[in-house]
């Protein structure tokens, strides 16, 4: 467990900012800044970062929180795990117990399969530098290839040793089950029996973004042929290779800084061009380019390179899944290495600088890249040349954007010596198609024009939903003001008893709580009378950060909408208001009236509810009242509440219809 000084310590040193930088790409806009929402696949940003208030807040998927939140939805982890990844990230020293052999057995299988793994990667990385077969094995095999030892620590590269059985023995001693070695995919079981599934085989870890392990891929050093080549960790609950790449953990923040992702093939791909300084690189590990693995690098950029080795059965292999890049909005590029050099062997022969060049000087669009390969082997079949212009333009009806894809059409235009209008003829069919099937899907499945919805289906219904008139909408918005506004000052203009003019100074949060106290307002709702209650002690034991309090709730509820309150998805830019030459009016200003009309327009709808609630209740009770003397009694004080909803009403400019 860790102590609450340092979990509030944490809490307060984490900067929302750069937390979610570490897996999101973003862009400053106003006061807050925007990206694309890593927990559901949009194309438009609508997730919103505020560090002032060291909030998230989606308002596409509805998603929110602080940094703990974040990391812990983001990455999967516990609550405590979520904490000591960013005491981690900021150097807090954090006292961890040693897990005891009844502790790990009561681990989840997610997270024993975590813990397996991490304790795996130290196991073959210990091997590799520090046993006698894995240096002169599998080290030996490295430095061959010309591999830095710094390289190696880096990317946390190990070996496996020969014996049937050396990572089970190691991992039962220190507490692991057989069976849980199973589970985790390092250990097979076959007839009663128990090997090591990586066995003398040199040993690459798959991190996540975080740099948490999730499965492992081996390469075989001897040259027998019965045995595959690269072999890598079973699917998991952890472990999806469909879901991840090769690398992403350490090149994220350059593919940031770059605006680009290079993508290559295999581990030593990877290895060799960071080893040249050559950090914005990720690996599909052979697997066929995924929608999961595109929308993982669209996180940091919208731009990808990948290099091509000189391979024509390779590059032709490929192809046919970089549709799906396009149809996620990304521009791709490709770069083709001079035969017969792959990505590992060219960084090798070549200095830093001579690599970058070539790639900047040799980067071809795809579309272009595509259509001069396929064009090149039509020769002078016009059937083979007819069936090359429709796959192409099959590929840009992928491109959602329809400037980019007015761009290509003039470029394959000139290339196929076609017109464009006829070109334009076949996309069109090929659009209309699309967009008569999506129609023709709507009734049974909506998914594919969600993003198109500004409000979904339900989400306006349950707005239209909204009871006005209960006291618990207006109840919201006080919290709300209180958490916005608490703190600031607003000034009261009144006559006095002279009529001459005076002018008051008050606090927001002192004000709202003695205005309802004196009156005896309290809160119908229970979420809010609880958030009004805390916010007020809070207040009077001066907290200089109730926002933080809130936003940091242990009580999920009202944690989510603390941050639903101090979260908004509009900010006036600078630019827009320059541009027009209006000034728009600060409700911080306190020369002006606008929190001063805020905070009176609450307070009196609050109590004009309350007032017209309570009528309703004696209206009902009037019904089933036989007593004379009960029913005058309650005439009366219907009659009261209702001179008093009719000041209120005036005071509001509200015209009472019922």
């Amino acid at each position: 467990m860790i102590k609450p000084e340092t979990v509030q310590r944490i809490i307060d040193t984490s900067q929302i900012v750069e937390v979610v930088s570490d897996f999101v790409s973003l862009k400053k806009r106003g006061a807050n800044f925007i990206g694309l929402c890593p927990f559901h696949n949009e194309k438009t940003p609508s997730f919103h970062v505020s560090a002032s208030k060291g909030i998230f807040k989606c308002f596409g998927c509805g998603k929110g929180g602080n940094s703990v939140s974040f990391v812990m939805e983001h990455e999967h982890y516990s609550y405590v795990e979520a904490l000591k990844y960013l005491a981690n990230k900021y150097s807090i020293e954090v006292e961890e117990v040693e897990m005891s052999d009844e502790m790990k057995a009561e681990l989840s299988e997610r997270e024993t399969n975590f813990a397996i793994n991490q304790f795996a990667q130290k196991f073959f990385t210990k091997t590799l530098f520090e046993s006698d077969e894995g240096k002169q094995i599998a080290l030996t095999y490295f430095k061959e290839r010309e591999f830095s030892i710094d390289t190696l620590k880096k990317f946390q590269v190990g070996f496996s040793p020969s014996s049937w059985d050396a990572f089970i023995l190691e991992a039962t001693k220190n507490g692991y089950t057989k069976e849980q070695l199973v589970k985790s995919g390092l250990v097979i079981e076959k007839e009663g029996r128990y090997y090591d599934r990586f066995r003398e085989r040199v040993i690459f870890p798959i991190h996540n973004i975080s740099g948490r392990v999730l499965g492992f891929g081996g390469r075989i050093l001897s040259s027998e042929k019965s045995q595959a080549k690269y072999i890598n960790s079973p699917e998991s609950d952890i472990y999806n290779k469909s879901k991840i790449l090769y690398g992403i953990n350490f090149a994220k923040n350059q593919i940031v800084k770059e605006d680009n992702c290079l993508l290559v093939e295999g581990y030593t791909d990877v290895l060799s061009m960071n080893q040249a300084g050559i950090e914005n690189v990720v690996a599909s590990s052979g697997t066929s380019l995924t929608t999961e693995q595109i929308r993982l690098i669209k996180k940091f950029t919208s731009n990808i390179t990948i290099i091509y080795d000189g391979d024509p059965a390779g590059i032709k292999a490929s192809l046919r899944g970089i549709g799906l890049i396009l149809s996620e909005d990304m521009n791709v590029k490709v770069v083709l290495l001079p035969e017969p050099e792959d990505p590992d062997s060219f960084v090798k022969k070549n200095r830093s600088s001579e690599v970058q060049k070539y790639f900047e000087e040799n980067a071809q669009n795809f579309i272009l890249f595509k259509t001069k390969l396929l064009l090149s082997e039509t020769e002078n079949d016009p059937i083979r040349k007819s069936q090359v212009i429709s796959e192409i333009i099959d590929d840009i009806a992928l491109i959602p954007n329809q400037i980019t894809r007015a761009v290509y059409v003039k470029e394959c235009s000139a290339l196929f010596e076609i017109s464009e209008n006829s070109l334009i003829g076949q996309l069109n069919k090929i659009l209309t198609k699309k967009f008569r099937s999506r129609v023709k899907k709507q009734g049974q499945d909506t998914s594919g024009i969600d993003e198109l919805m500004p409000i979904k289906e339900e989400e306006q219904q349950s707005r239209l939903e909204v009871d006005y008139y209960n006291p618990q909408y207006q109840e919201g918005a006080i919290i709300h003001i209180l958490l916005n506004y608490g703190t600031k000052n607003f000034k009261i203009k009144d006559l006095d008893e002279n009529n001459n003019k005076q002018e008051e100074t008050y606090q927001v949060a002192t004000y709202i709580i003695s205005d309802l106290t004196n009156d005896e307002i309290d809160f119908t709702n229970a979420l809010y009378a609880e958030m009004f209650l805390e916010y007020k002690n809070r207040f009077f034991e001066n907290d200089s950060n109730i926002e933080r309090f809130f936003t940091s709730h242990e009580n999920e509820e009202i944690r989510n909408k603390a941050i639903d309150f101090l979260s908004f998805p509009y900010d006036i830019s600078d630019e827009w208001k320059n541009k027009h030459n209006i000034e728009t009016p600060d409700i911080n200003d306190e020369s002006t009236n606008i929190l001063q009309e805020m905070i009176f327009s609450s307070l009196l709808k609050l109590k004009l509810r309350r007032i017209e609630m309570l009528m309703k209740d004696i209206e009902n009770s009037m019904k089933e009242e036989t007593d004379y003397e009960e029913i005058v009694l309650m005439m009366q004080k219907h009659k009261s509440l209702g001179d008093i909803r009719l000041e209120l009403t005036k005071h509001l400019n509200i015209i009472v219809t019922h």
